[in-house]
């Protein structure tokens, strides 16, 4: 009986503390919860081809500081011309539009068999999870 009341008053407390957070403190983890989202995401989705890590080009080339970057520029990469002569930068708004349909952005790339992420959420986790990685 008296485990049952600790444990509702702690159940209630745990209730009640996290209501009394501060908006700004729930909204500090907001960031970190995509950024750990987007890895899962990125692990299932695009790890397959891609690295994080600075210089470690595989079938596709490391998105390590990919946001901000010009597109087909990294050094030694085999870029298909569809990228290699494209103007585009990644900034979040072009990231988001590859990712949903690269064929769309640079028509000809080389992403094949990848077809995209259709959801806005998990594109945007994912470019979270870019952004975070290159820190």
């Amino acid at each position: 009986m008296i485990w049952r009341k600790i444990g509702l008053f702690a159940a209630a407390t745990a209730v009640i503390g996290s209501a009394a957070l501060p908006a700004r403190a729930a909204d500090a983890a907001l960031p970190a919860r995509a950024a750990d989202d987007g890895q899962v995401l990125f692990n299932n989705a695009c790890r397959t081809c891609h690295s994080i890590k600075a210089g470690d080009n595989r079938l596709g080339p490391s998105l390590h500081a990919v946001v901000g970057r010009p597109a087909g520029t990294i050094p030694g990469y085999g870029y298909s011309s569809a990228l290699k002569d494209t103007k585009l930068t990644w900034d979040k708004s072009t990231l988001d539009r590859f990712i949903a349909d690269p064929n769309a952005v640079a028509p000809g790339n080389s992403m094949k068999p990848y077809g995209g992420l259709a959801s806005e959420s998990d594109r945007a986790a994912v470019i979270a999870y870019l952004e975070s990685a290159a820190n």
